[in-house]
């Protein structure tokens, strides 16, 4: 260890519960001073994790950004306040980080982390933190980081269950021996579209942010090789084994992915793709043409494909409900000589009902897009936005 690195009297202070344990004491925290750690996101992973890190004295912390705060993010992203609304993430993180530990040295990369910027900007740091929210940046931070040698420290959520891990740390496995292919577009519904529990975002983030510092200070057994599984509903935590691949074709024996490759592609998901990804995107219809048709008095029907519990919370007048996965069961409730719009939230339920009235011989249907969050955006603002 450098003999330059030092605490001053101010920081002994402040790290003094740290420094009266064995297994931390002055040698670990300055290890905890010379470290550098990417932290991929500030929103609900990312919230508890940069607040905790940076407590913690992580010395040097980059921050990976480029989303502004909404209302919607306040129910679990702490980091975050009421006053910030509309602000960039990664300036209220870095006020808040910076009210916390004033000795941290913060990195702003407010930038979307792509194929063409990732490795430049991982080399720098010794981990990698993934607070992501999709897969197509999942794989990349994986990527990434098993080609610069660099331990992912993952973490996922969704509704009431989370995981997390350590992948791509000596010889350990990584994200593509757990998920070697990514699930069909649409399938696994984002937090936007399933919700989740804002607390839960908060365990399972400092479990990252736990396994973080351990493996920095070289103390306990890191989850490596070990998935760790939280359902809060139940408050149980259990384990799975995960093992390394030798076939993975990226930390495997015999490696086929030697560069970054377009995850977008990867993963089936468009590139300037929203939170809800249409499946079809063909047969759409702009809200504000829906709200026309209404006021001309056309004849057709308006279906909400969402489910009863969100009907609750906002609904386009005239609408009828007939959730998407009934829709199949449900087709003798609809005309296919009728002309149909169909909508959701955003757009990627309503889209694939279209698709599954479309195999079932209904020719008039159109996908509403935006949902009914464009709908309260361009035609009725006092539709609830959820």
């Amino acid at each position: 260890m450098s003999a330059e690195v030092s605490l001053s009297k101010d920081e002994i202070l402040r790290y003094s519960r740290h420094l009266i344990m064995p297994e931390v004491g002055m040698e670990g925290q300055l290890k905890l001073k010379q470290a550098s750690v990417l932290l991929v996101g500030t929103g609900g992973l990312g919230a508890p994790l940069a607040l905790y890190l940076a407590a913690a004295g992580i010395g040097r912390i980059g921050l990976v950004d480029f989303d502004v705060v909404d209302y919607t993010n306040l129910q679990r992203q702490v980091i975050h306040g009421t006053k910030d609304v509309g602000r960039p993430k990664i300036d209220s993180a870095i006020e808040s980080m910076k009210d916390i530990n004033p000795f941290v040295q913060l990195d702003r990369h407010e930038v979307a982390l792509t194929s063409e910027n990732a490795l430049d900007i991982i080399k720098d740091y010794d981990y990698v933190v993934d607070g992501t929210d999709n897969f197509p940046t999942r794989y990349l931070v994986n990527d990434a980081c098993v080609l610069l040698g660099k331990p992912n420290i993952y973490g996922s959520i969704f509704r009431f269950e989370g995981q997390s891990t350590v992948f791509a740390y000596e010889g350990g496995p990584c994200y593509r021996c757990l998920y070697p292919e990514p699930p069909p577009p649409g399938l696994v519904p984002s937090c936007a579209e399933g919700g989740v529990l804002g607390i839960l975002p908060g365990v399972i983030g400092l479990i990252q942010a736990t396994e973080t510092v351990k493996l920095i200070l070289g103390a306990g057994q890191p989850l490596v090789g070990r998935l760790l599984l939280y359902d809060a509903l139940g408050m149980k935590f259990r384990e799975l084994k995960l093992r390394k691949n030798p076939e993975c074709p990226i930390c495997g024996d015999h490696r086929t992915i030697t560069e970054l490759i377009d995850y977008h592609q990867f993963c089936g998901v468009p590139q300037q793709a929203a939170v809800e990804t249409p499946v079809n995107t063909s047969g759409e219809i702009q809200p504000t043409e829906v709200k026309a048709m209404q006021d001309r008095g056309d004849k057709f029907v308006l279906v909400d494909v969402r489910e009863p519990h969100e009907y609750q919370i906002a609904r386009i007048p005239g609408s009828i409900l007939i959730p998407v996965g009934d829709v199949a069961k449900r087709l003798g409730e609809l005309n296919p000589a009728d002309e149909i719009v169909m909508h959701c939230k955003m757009g990627g339920r309503s889209a694939k009902a279209c698709d599954i009235l479309r195999a079932n011989g209904f020719t008039k249907v159109l996908n509403m897009t935006g949902g009914i969050t464009k709908w309260s955006d361009t035609v009725d603002p006092s539709v609830s936005k959820y």
